[in-house]
């Protein structure tokens, strides 16, 4: 099915600077020559990677990273403040960021902020690592073109030199690749992912963001099981995380997961897990990229974007949530990806039994609780379960409200303390009852049989709204624990409140229209007998023994 389309480069690729961008560069530039002037100090300013990427693009940019030749950030930063103190400018703060290639950050940086842009300053780098490590063997300062050779790929070594205010592409590659929609190392591929690995993901994203295509050289490079090799025992987990989030939460998702899937990089990226956990896999799992995860994210694309697929209608109140909140779509993206741990499970030393996608999430991609993706997924996948089940159930013996109002209330349906909502629960659900009915070799779906699992969630959707379901499932109880011990006279509330609650909530969704007064009247009709033995009603015996006179 189809992804997003290319973005297109202008005719003229040129950077045209707003007057705060113009203000930065004035600033370096004038600050360069105040250096070289008065303290014999010789520097040049290019703006690098991003921002010219995009500038030229037609995008704007929050962010410039400045690369220096000949002298550290910390250090330039420093005159800066000094220079621009002199001319009446104001700038925030300097940071000092220490190199730490487990985050990315291979240079020292100093960051600040002026004219309300976040400025970042490297020196031009030149860096040569050990074998096995991402921690350079020296840091000496480079070149312009060594630094681009360095860089991941060609449209990302483009640089702006803010003195003649110019683009210089010292690859010779990076603007006729921008232009053309071309994704290609500066270097031999191999080389440029023996430097980093996590440049391997580094080409997917922007390949998806974009909608670039890979040239043959780095496909080839990327399929080659050293370089996965190096992707898992190389680079930090946390990396990998991030970089996959930012694919789920970028332009095109599913663009993303397709290549994932076609450069065999699922393995590298999902299943790096303890032995433990590995242990409980299985060997189809194991041995080939699993077609039910690309499956899940095209049919979670073709729902999302019905314009650009040929399935049948689909009730908008399963697609609401997910077209208000571009970060749920990036859960159930993810959740897609990780649809083959679905069903799961391994038990810890403890003989507790826990989903395996937990550790997916946890050890494999280092993600937490951040967009709900390490207490939404797992619950999510539950809740899944729970409303096939219920939704089985409906069908051989129609729900009344009171049953339907509960099955959405369930805690793995619809609980905003881990981003579930039942909308989204049915979506998840339609979407795996979809996936056996798409061929990811040949990219098609059984439209006739999906249409008629799709009109079976709709009818589903449709007595929910029938009902007037879809309001009341955030409503609180028509009474609180204060009012059913004051319903039954009991002097003190205990556990025994919980189930009242339980039952009060299951006859208010049975009666719309009654009142709290209502409920009160049903709640004694009941009678207190129900739920506390005479026993629980006893007053507590005195703790304190009465004092002597």
């Amino acid at each position: 099915m189809a992804h997003e389309p290319r973005i297109p480069a202008p005719d003229a690729l040129e950077i045209h600077l707003n007057q705060t961008e113009t203000s930065i560069c004035e600033l370096l530039d004038g600050c360069t020559r105040y250096l070289h002037a008065e303290k014999g100090i010789s520097t040049s300013c290019r703006v690098a990677g991003g921002w010219v990427r995009d500038k030229l693009l037609g995008s704007q940019s929050n962010d410039m990273d400045i690369a220096l030749s000949d002298i550290m950030g910390l250090a330039f930063a420093e005159h800066l403040n000094e220079y621009a103190k002199l001319k009446g400018v104001e700038m925030g703060t300097i940071t000092k960021i220490e190199q730490n290639p487990d985050q990315s950050k291979h240079l020292e940086t100093a960051t600040f902020k002026v004219f309300g842009l976040s400025i970042d300053l490297v020196n031009l780098r030149s860096e040569e690592y050990t074998e096995g490590s991402r921690i350079p063997t020296g840091v000496a300062f480079g070149t312009p073109l060594e630094d681009a050779l360095r860089r991941d790929i060609t449209i990302n070594a483009l640089f702006y030199n803010v003195h003649s205010r110019s683009v210089e592409d010292f690859t010779g590659k990076g603007l006729d690749d921008l232009r053309n929609g071309t994704i290609r190392t500066p270097m031999p591929p191999r080389e440029t992912f023996q430097d980093d690995p996590l440049r391997v993901l580094r080409c997917v994203r922007f390949a998806s963001r974009f909608g670039f295509d890979m040239v043959p050289e780095v496909q080839d490079a990327v399929k080659d099981p050293i370089v996965q090799e190096a992707l898992v025992s190389k680079v930090s987990r946390e990396r990998v995380g991030d970089e996959v989030s930012k694919m789920v939460q970028g332009r095109d998702p599913l663009r993303s997961a397709q290549l994932v899937c076609e450069l065999k990089l699922y393995h590298s990226v999902f299943s790096v897990i303890p032995g433990e956990v590995k242990s409980n896999l299985p060997e189809s799992l194991l041995g080939q990229v699993p077609s039910e995860a690309l499956g899940a994210v095209t049919i979670l694309h073709a729902l999302h974007t019905p314009e650009t697929s040929e399935l049948t209608y689909l009730h908008p109140l399963l697609l609401s949530v997910v077209s208000e909140n571009p970060l749920v779509l990036a859960r159930l993206s993810l959740a897609g990806l990780l649809l083959p741990y679905r069903s799961l499970t391994y038990t810890d030393s403890k003989k507790k039994t826990h989903p395996v996608v937990a550790s997916v999430i946890r050890d494999s991609l280092k993600l937490g609780t951040q967009n709900h993706y390490l207490d939404g997924i797992p619950v999510l996948f539950t809740g899944v379960d729970v409303i096939k089940a219920g939704i089985e159930a409906h069908l051989k013996d129609p729900f009344d409200r009171a049953k339907l109002g509960l099955l959405l209330r369930n805690k793995f349906v619809h609980n905003p303390l881990t981003g579930s909502h039942w909308s989204t629960t049915l979506l998840f659900s339609l979407i795996t009852d979809l996936v056996p009915l798409y061929n990811t070799s040949q990219d098609i779906l059984d439209v006739y049989a999906a249409s008629s699992v799709i009109d079976l969630y709709n009818s589903f959707t449709k007595t929910i709204v029938d009902f007037g379901l879809q309001n009341d499932v955030d409503s609180k109880p028509l009474l609180t624990g204060h009012d059913i011990v004051v319903a039954f006279n009991i002097g003190k509330p205990g556990p025994w409140v919980g189930k009242v609650l339980e039952d009060v909530v299951e006859w208010q969704l049975g009666n719309p229209a009654k009142t709290k007064d209502d409920c009160m009247e049903w709640l004694r009709g009941r009678g207190v007998n129900h739920y506390v033995s005479a026993e629980d009603r006893r007053p507590e015996p005195a703790t304190k023994r009465p004092r002597r006179k």
